[in-house]
């Protein structure tokens, strides 16, 4: 499961703010401001799931946990050589 500061690091990456990420998930921004204050992951998995597809569709990848390192997030190889289409 995706955590919290995973969701807030992939929204800033792509230059997203949090109404653009729950229009992007079909969510109201509530629920996103929610998750992305959350200390342990928490909400439903079905909305955790679709933040996640949203982020992912945008060019996301997510990184697990290991080896000494903590979760993480980046840009997919595809999304690093596209022209720049985030919001500003």
């Amino acid at each position: 499961m995706i955590t919290a500061s995973q969701v807030r690091a992939a929204r800033v990456l792509l230059g997203l703010d949090q109404r653009d990420l729950a229009e992007m998930a079909d969510l109201g921004i509530a629920t996103v401001k929610r998750l992305e204050t959350a200390k342990e992951p928490r909400g439903a998995v079905k909305t955790m799931l679709k933040v996640q597809a949203a982020l992912e569709k945008a060019g996301i990848e997510f990184i697990p946990a290991g080896e000494g390192k903590g979760p993480g997030v980046r840009l997919s190889q595809e999304q690093q050589t596209a022209p720049d289409r985030r919001r500003r």
